[in-house]
């Protein structure tokens, strides 16, 4: 609203008239702001209302999700990248891309050889060991590297920060590779880096377009449509009102926040009854008691929706102690739960956040070297392994938590290299 201030003496009758004029209107927004304000909360409490008749668990401070890390325009794209196709179908999956977004690398070309060097956010969980084994033998495949220099953050922001300060104040690093520990801890050490040296970061990413590539599948969108993969199938595959509980680690971690997000938007849509959103922690143990429990008080539980895999065959042993028959569930592509579900013939998809994404990485810093355009974001495929395809990555020779997605098969020493066995 403009505003309307005389000076000095009184208004004359054309200015008192505009005054008068200006205070109505400023009446009339404000009885308008009051009604569209008291529309909005009807609204919001018919919405809420909505919710909590098929699916009062969302409404719990577990079903929150955390607003720093969540966008509405990125879980759309997300949405739109699940229609797309890889433009080079003919190439393996880890070089794949969905889009074109090319970058010209030529000034950083330079002749042979080269040290690559790593800041590795940590190899803490069997998901990062598989990663890390698999981007080794990546590097092996390439002659042209020198030296390649890993550096173990330990899931420390801290020390990753000083890590790669010091592989940076070092000057021997020809390019860097970053898989963040945290998204907003690192961006700062990253744009410090990239006024140094070419800077590729992969996995999670940072807030600043500084590096010469950030490679993830979806081009950064995996986590929102990995969660949505396991809640449209339970979606799609339990009637109306069946029980669902939703397993999630714990909160705060921008990968996870956002899987829950894909998920809880479309179960917010459905007409399925989430009846509890809980924390597991990641411990079999727990995420076994807290099925067993949900069980016990619901009386049956129809679906099971977890933005991680690895404790998939606890959540399932809960419904064998109880004599139930198994729900509808998401995993992940690690081969304890693969069996499982190829064994008991299990109604199940498992999204994944592939592990040949490693190998990606350490390929964009080759190309980036050589002075080859690359994509930026590389927006790698995001498969999912499903009752399709599920006799492909069946493995039984491997390790239960070895990720069957690492496009590591055809690589020098594979099986033994990941801990597995001759078949």
């Amino acid at each position: 609203m403009v505003a309307l201030v005389a000076c000095g003496g009184g208004a004359p009758p054309a200015a008192q008239q505009a005054e008068q004029a200006a205070q109505q209107v400023e009446q009339a927004a404000g009885e308008a702001a009051q009604d569209v304000e008291k529309a909005a909360d009807e609204a919001v409490a018919e919405v809420s209302e909505a919710t909590s008749s098929t699916s009062e668990a969302l409404g719990s401070e577990g079903a929150a999700v955390a607003t720093e890390f969540y966008s509405q325009a990125d879980y759309e794209a997300a949405l739109r990248m699940r229609d797309l196709k890889p433009l080079n179908p003919d190439d393996p999956v880890w070089v794949q891309y969905l889009e074109e977004n090319w970058v010209d690398t030529t000034q950083y070309k330079k002749d042979p050889p080269y040290t690559v060097c790593f800041s590795n956010a940590g190899v803490n969980n069997p998901w990062r060991v598989v990663g890390y084994t698999t981007m080794q033998a990546e590097v092996d495949l390439h002659p042209e590297i020198e030296k390649f220099i890993h550096v173990d953050a330990e899931g420390n922001d801290e020390k990753q920060i000083s890590d790669i300060q010091d592989l940076v104040a070092g000057g021997n690093c020809d390019i860097l590779i970053v898989s963040p520990n945290t998204t907003k801890a690192l961006t700062p050490a990253v744009e410090e880096a990239c006024k140094s040296l070419p800077v590729i970061v992969f996995d999670r990413g940072v807030q600043t377009d500084c590096p010469v590539a950030f490679v993830q599948p979806f081009g950064g969108f995996a986590g929102y449509n990995f969660g949505y993969e396991g809640a449209k199938f339970l979606v799609d595959n339990l009637p109306a009102k069946a029980n669902v509980i939703a397993l999630r680690i714990l909160p705060g971690v921008d990968v996870l926040e956002t899987r829950w997000a894909g998920a809880r938007n479309l179960f917010a849509e459905s007409d399925l009854n989430v009846v509890a959103v809980e924390f597991g922690d990641g411990n079999n143990d727990k995420v076994k008691t807290i099925v067993t429990d949900a069980i016990q008080k619901y009386g049956h539980i129809d679906g099971v929706w977890m933005d991680a895999g690895a404790t998939a065959v606890a959540a399932l042993e809960a419904f064998e102690d109880a004599g139930q028959p198994y729900p509808v569930i998401n995993g992940e592509d690690q081969q304890d739960f693969l069996v499982k579900w190829q064994q008991e013939g299990l109604t199940a998809i498992a999204p994944t956040f592939p592990t040949f994404q490693w190998r990606t990485a350490v390929i964009a810093a080759m190309m980036t070297l050589k002075g080859e355009r690359v994509n930026d974001p590389w927006a790698l495929p995001q498969p999912a392994i499903t009752q399709a395809n599920l006799d492909q990555y069946v493995q039984p020779n491997m390790p239960p938590l070895f990720y069957a997605m690492c496009g590591c098969e055809t690589m020098p020493d594979f099986p033994q290299r990941w801990g597995g066995t001759a078949p």
